[in-house]
């Protein structure tokens, strides 16, 4: 699986001036939230947050030693974590657009990149680029007109000016129609601004992973042990058996994010907690987090783990180790069978916070 960040971003500007591609990264361009003022979250029956699920809380085995599991899924360990509240979606379009129109937020994809967050994601002497490359805009996934080797995701990956959460696949492209799809090309700092005005915030690793679990400990997947159960696809995932990946020619699929709640609801009542989007959560990206915190814990049970306090990640050839990454869960439209196969409750990767990407989004969770 590959990672894609703003390292690309400037990568692949100054390739643009330089003439070529150079770099494959792992997120996108953002900004920081200033301070916004607050919602006013509103409740469903019985005093519950409107459109929040109760996720009892509890005890589980963290990550797989199944044999699809990468190694920064393991060891399973067993963690422990409170109850709380969880949106029943990934944050949708129209849900986002109400933010910014009662804030003015700007998200981190339509401003100029600030040289300094991207500068920790790149080699150190990496030298700046000139200012007519550091212009706003965003990873988006374009697709190729033909099978390719899947070692260079550069070929299906493009750094498109102008591209936001208004505008996902660039200039041109609309969100108008798609209001209950999961917002895309949003930074974990902006899903952070989001967060402080709706007085909810970003869930740990640990919750985000019991809750998409839904009860089934140690399932393969959210809902069970069969991709499919009765060849009935249960998640928005890539079907290669149809299309080729990343092949968008021939119109046999339509690529791209759906509807939330196009598919049945986990054992918690929670919609599309894999595929679709991928979602940010709170913690700092570890590749051994959970080697460490089996180490940590030993054989008792680990009480509501917060992550890490940097990043660490030997895996990513383009930028250093200690590269500021959070955590993204979830997998995505783009996960398939021969690539990525995140769309299991266990797998993580790192993402610059600064970076969106069109299949990146977000849910957030509430205490009681």
């Amino acid at each position: 699986m590959f990672n894609l960040s703003r390292k690309t971003i400037f990568a692949i500007a100054i390739t643009v001036i330089a003439g070529g591609l150079t770099a494959y990264l792992n997120g996108q361009n953002g900004s920081p939230g200033s301070r916004m003022p607050r919602s006013t979250v509103e409740t469903g029956s019985q005093g519950a947050p409107k459109d929040m699920v109760w996720v009892p809380g509890g005890e589980f085995m963290m990550g797989s030693d199944h044999k699809l599991a990468q190694l920064n899924e393991r060891p399973a360990h067993p963690v422990r974590v409170n109850g709380f509240w969880m949106d029943m979606t990934h944050v949708t379009n129209d849900q986002f657009a109400e933010f910014v129109r009662q804030t003015g937020y700007i998200t981190t994809a339509e401003k100029t990149p600030d040289w300094e967050t991207v500068r920790v994601q790149l080699p150190p002497g990496t030298p700046k680029p000139p200012a007519d490359a550091m212009v706003p805009g965003a990873m988006v996934f374009v697709g190729t007109d033909r099978p390719v080797s899947l070692n260079d995701a550069s070929q299906w990956w493009q750094y498109v000016p102008g591209a936001s959460w208004r505008h996902p696949q660039g200039p041109g492209s609309t969100i108008e129609g798609k209001g209950a799809h999961p917002v895309v090309q949003v930074s974990y700092e902006d899903a952070q601004a989001y967060a402080q005005w709706a007085g909810k915030r970003l869930p740990t690793e640990a919750e985000w992973e019991f809750a998409a679990r839904g009860g089934l400990d140690q399932a393969t997947y959210a809902w069970g042990d069969q991709l499919a159960p009765d060849g009935r696809p249960m998640a928005n995932y890539w079907d290669v058996q149809v299309q080729p990946f990343p092949v968008v020619t021939g119109g046999k699929i339509e690529v791209g994010t759906m509807e939330v709640k196009s598919f049945p609801q986990n054992g918690f009542g929670l919609y599309d907690m894999t595929g679709n989007a991928w979602q940010w959560v709170a913690d700092w990206y570890r590749a051994d987090q959970f080697t460490r915190q089996k180490q940590q814990s030993g054989k008792r049970v680990l009480d509501n783990p917060a992550g890490p306090a940097g990043s660490f990640d030997p895996s990513d050839r383009f930028a250093p180790v200690n590269a500021p990454k959070r955590v993204i869960r979830g997998g995505s439209f783009l996960c398939n069978e021969e690539y990525c196969m995140s769309y299991r409750p266990s797998a993580r990767r790192g993402q610059d916070p600064y970076s969106g990407m069109s299949h990146v989004g977000f849910r957030l969770v509430k205490d009681d």
